[in-house]
């Protein structure tokens, strides 16, 4: 296995809850997925991202095709995948069931039992990307059906097409959300579809793009899923439900939407649902802090079972967009910059999963550091410095006066030194990074002269200097709930130092 993917930092770790056997409906339980596209410059081998997969303890994944390389490297990995018919071959599907299955014999029959395809989408965003083929998507859904039915199969693999939520009108309040009339003659028979054959319907959900499109109106922490006051909650005029968060309130107008057209059972599948780590100058807030946010605080949503406000206790499984940056995809920079990872391997930001039910990754190769957070504020640094020094029980005899690390002389060098000691100190745990939201882990060595940090290849256990990657603002400590947790952004209180010592010591 390549180096990069040996990473033990690895961020990712998500843990299925309840998954199916393979004799099982493959939809049953509540888990996160990731997409995997390839618009990539020097896209990884498929068996580099099947062992990034492995590692990282993602146990679903949702491909654009059904890459025959991919699919073998798959191959008795415990894998679940869904497999996409491409939009520019649906009109050859639609219109022949010997084409589809012909498709089916070739992508899914000649992988399956030991690749575990638990669905096919048939395209994408068929109704909004390729109105052309709109007419021949039931259809092309049916053929695909059939074949699995001749093979056995329809009752282990399920069909489906992914749809944009932009298709759904005035979606709020929920309640009363519709799907766009003039489609009806389309949705109405897919919906009848997904219903007799006890599949689900997939929808594309974005707070991000809701929240740029919506001029101030859908506040940011609403659409990051962050804590917001009650009297700040938006609410359904109609029920008088509130919802905290853009997702769950998209999630019901869809539920309400196939109610409007007396669909009352189908279950919702989000094939898609991420955010931007970069972005145009025109886009501030695609950032790696909120990318990191957005995606914690869902992964953490969809595992902790809490369901939606129409349907509260019924988890709604998610595919996150994406597993890589991908730099040769059309468009802006951050059409290209919501990836979880780079191409080799390297975590993009590093997600914040405490109380989420997963399992994080250990660290055993020591490779990260925690450092000051860029920006931050030097009054606040020099109290968790002080607090790291003091209470934190770490040795800063190395950033005294003729010492290895003195130098630099200024608290942030200062700060994190101490920061990486402690990080370390206590098993190299993410969440560590913390110290009242001015830290975060860092992948780059920051060692520097004799001062050496602890991570690094050739650390004694000495070490400075100055870098950081993803934020960790929210971040608690090991064994401790988040809320107890969840420093403020204020003063250094008592209370953190009591509960920190708990946590820690």
């Amino acid at each position: 296995m390549a180096p990069h993917l040996l990473l033990p930092l690895l961020l990712l770790s998500l843990f299925v809850l309840a998954s199916a056997s393979p004799s099982a409906p493959p939809d049953e339980g509540a888990y996160i997925g990731v997409n995997i596209g390839t618009d990539l410059s020097d896209m990884p081998h498929p068996t580099q991202v099947v062992a990034l997969l492995k590692v990282q303890q993602i146990r679903h994944i949702r491909l654009y095709d059904a890459d025959p390389g991919m699919l073998i490297a798959l191959a008795n990995s415990g894998i679940k995948v869904i497999i996409t018919i491409p939009n520019d071959q649906l009109l050859g599907i639609g219109q022949s069931n010997s084409t589809a299955a012909n498709w089916v014999k070739r992508n899914v029959i000649a992988h399956y039992p030991a690749t575990t395809i638990t669905a096919i989408s048939v395209g994408s965003e068929v109704l909004t990307s390729l109105s052309n083929a709109a007419p021949v998507l039931v259809s092309a859904i049916k053929n695909v059906h059939s074949a699995l039915l001749s093979a056995n199969l329809d009752r282990l693999i399920k069909v489906s097409t992914p749809l944009s939520t932009s298709l759904i009108l005035d979606p709020f309040p929920p309640s009363q959300a519709f799907f766009n009339r003039s489609l009806n003659p389309v949705i109405v028979p897919l919906l009848s579809f997904l219903q007799s054959t006890n599949s689900y319907l997939m929808i594309n959900v974005y707070p991000y793009y809701d929240y740029m499109q919506s001029n101030g109106v859908i506040p940011l922490d609403y659409a990051l899923f962050k804590p917001i006051p009650p009297n700040k909650e938006a609410v359904d005029a109609n029920t008088l439900v509130h919802y905290s968060n853009a997702f769950d309130a998209m999630v019901d107008a869809t539920y309400f939407a196939m109610a409007f057209l007396n669909f009352t059972n189908i279950p919702v599948l989000v094939t898609e649902s991420g955010w931007p780590s970069k972005g145009e100058t025109n886009e501030p807030d695609a950032t790696l802090d909120n990318a990191n946010t957005y995606n914690s605080n869902l992964i953490r949503h969809v595992l902790n079972k809490t369901g939606t406000p129409k349907r509260p206790g019924i988890a709604v499984s998610t595919y996150i967009y994406e597993l890589y940056n991908e730099d040769t995809k059309a468009g802006s920079l951050s059409e290209k910059s919501w990836g979880l990872f780079n191409a080799n391997g390297d975590p993009v930001y590093i997600l914040r999963l405490t109380n989420s039910g997963s399992i994080l990754a250990n660290d055993t190769t020591n490779q990260t550091y925690c450092t000051a957070r860029e920006g931050a504020d030097p009054k606040m640094l020099q109290a968790a410095l002080d607090w790291a020094c003091g209470p934190g029980k770490i040795d800063c005899s190395p950033i005294k006066q003729g010492e290895a690390c003195y130098e630099p002389d200024n608290v942030i060098a200062h700060a994190n030194y101490a920061f990486d000691t402690y990080y370390h100190q206590t098993g190299n745990n993410p969440e560590a990074c913390n110290f009242n939201g001015v830290a975060s882990v860092t992948t780059t060595d920051p060692s520097h002269g004799l001062c050496v940090f602890s991570g690094s290849r050739g650390s004694g256990k000495n070490g400075t200097s100055v870098n950081i990657t993803a934020p960790s603002a929210n971040s608690t400590s090991s064994g401790v709930g988040s809320d107890d947790l969840y420093y403020s952004r204020g003063m250094w209180s008592i209370l953190t130092v009591i509960l920190n010592l708990v946590a820690f010591l």
